[in-house]
């Protein structure tokens, strides 16, 4: 698996996500049941931060409560897929630990892919994750996912119908009713 062609997948999948949400009210619940929209949406900012900091050691800067979120999660998107072309640091500093960038990148592509489906639910546009990129992603969230995570970030996991497609098995893995909803 290669995590920077892992994360720019996950973008462009978000990016289609977050296209619906332009004029959608950001008051809307989403699958994140104790987020709003705006607040999701303010979530993946920071998401997109923290991966340009670890890209680069800089910041992009958060976006205006009152600024138009989903333009600046292009641009933060933007500016990620352009610090990670410009070649990424071998690794990078989370809190005060040195981190693998690939790995930084593959649970980043994670949280994007993920997030990116909550969005588009949020707006009552369901987008399936495609089911390659899924199936790339659930072995990293298996990996980064602990029981301690559940409750706190994650919810517990939810059933899946037999045979269901990598799409379903990641999101159920992370909490997320993916079958009803897309």
């Amino acid at each position: 698996m290669n995590s920077g062609e892992l994360l720019e997948r996950s973008l462009a999948y978000a990016l289609g996500s977050v296209a619906d949400a332009d004029g959608a009210s950001t008051g809307r619940g989403t699958p994140c049941a104790e987020w709003d929209l705006g607040e999701l949406l303010g979530h993946l900012d920071d998401s997109l931060d923290a991966l340009y900091e670890g890209l680069t050691g800089g910041r992009i800067g958060l976006v205006p409560r009152d600024a138009d979120r989903a333009c600046g999660f292009r641009t933060r998107a933007c500016a990620v897929l352009g610090a990670w072309a410009a070649g990424p640091p071998e690794s990078a500093l989370v809190g005060e630990r040195p981190l693998d960038v690939r790995v930084m990148a593959a649970v980043g592509a994670v949280e994007i892919a993920v997030h990116g489906w909550d969005v588009a639910q949020s707006c009552g546009r369901p987008r399936p994750i495609p089911g390659a990129l899924a199936a790339e992603l659930l072995p990293v969230a298996r990996c980064v996912v602990a029981e301690a995570d559940r409750g706190v970030r994650f919810g517990a996991p939810v059933a899946v119908p037999v045979g269901a497609g990598p799409g379903e098995r990641l999101l159920g893995f992370l909490g997320r009713c993916g079958s009803a909803r897309g």
